[in-house]
């Protein structure tokens, strides 16, 4: 069945590949962006291109997930033409690299900000009707960092990634009585394929990054190559669009809590089986095991 769709931080990337995909998988899929008659008109004019090459119904859509203005205005948007929305993806994100002592505060902020805060300023649009119809699905794209292998010089990328999954897990027993599902889509790392690495930010403390370097020589670069070593020669980032387009075709209370494509099995999924396991006990002991699944009332 066809459902309305947005996508957040979908000019590239897994956000990109996942709005195509969802659109060539039958569905309207509004594939959010900011600065789409700036920085993003090049993205924009693609959607565009792909949508008619493939005739299909994906759209781009202004969507600056760090201004609530603009995610009401684009959420609006949605609403006056499509009627409805049906699942949010939630993908917006921001890699840096770097040691941790060399970012400012500041720099955490902005990496929490993209990473953690524009999923709830993009719920806060989407939620009340969501709960109004009883009925939805909210997609966490997180990361295997959260509790897989951790490789030093990614911290506030890492840190803002953890949070993001810990809104999602809490989001997830708050929305249940009101029909609403959530899937957490857990990627490991991708090198290539992606954008992530190549537009990463960095320290502003350059003079902090130079002590860094001559105890940790080259480690950024070592990192980024053992990385790339990790990864099987047919690692496909657009399995994470696949595994999203599965989830979103599949019946409302039978889809799973969470996904993994980690191809270099870094551990997370490991220990995701143990907390998630953990999470059911402990629900079940306090008498809320009903939270774990979307109410099927409407």
């Amino acid at each position: 069945m066809s459902k309305n769709i947005v996508v957040t931080g979908a000019s590239s990337g897994f956000g990109a590949m996942t709005a195509a995909a969802l659109a060539d998988a039958g569905h309207t899929v509004y594939a959010g962006m900011r600065g789409t008659q700036g920085h993003n008109a090049d993205a924009v004019q693609r959607t565009h291109d792909y949508a008619k090459r493939h005739n299909v119904e994906l759209r781009p859509v202004e969507l600056d997930v760090s201004q609530q203005d603009s995610v009401d205005d684009g959420i609006q948007r949605i609403y006056s033409e499509a009627g409805h929305l049906d699942v949010v993806v939630h993908n917006a994100g921001h890699m840096v690299l770097g040691p941790a002592e060399a970012f400012t505060p500041e720099q955490l902020a902005e990496v929490y900000d993209v990473n953690v805060l524009s999923t709830q300023r993009v719920n806060r649009a989407v939620l009340p009707r969501f709960r109004q119809r009883r009925d939805g699905l909210l997609i966490w794209v997180g990361s295997s960092s959260t509790r897989g292998g951790t490789p030093p010089y990614l911290a506030p990328y890492f840190a803002a990634k953890a949070a993001e999954d810990s809104l999602a897990v809490s989001y997830a027993a708050e929305l249940a009585r009101f029909g609403i599902e959530s899937t957490i889509i857990v990627p490991g790392s991708f090198t290539t394929g992606t954008n992530h690495f190549a537009h990463a930010g960095h320290p502003a403390g350059t003079d902090i990054a130079a002590a860094y370097e001559e105890r940790y020589a080259g480690l950024l670069d070592q990192v980024s190559a053992r990385l790339a070593e990790l990864a099987p020669p047919d690692a496909d980032p657009l399995e994470v669009a696949r595994q999203i387009v599965q989830v979103v075709g599949l019946p409302k209370g039978t889809r799973p809590f969470r996904v993994h494509i980690d191809p270099a099995n870094d551990g997370a999924e490991e220990v995701n089986k143990v907390g998630d396991r953990i999470r059911e006990e402990f629900y079940a002991r306090i008498g809320l095991s009903d939270l774990l699944h979307p109410s099927a009332d409407h």
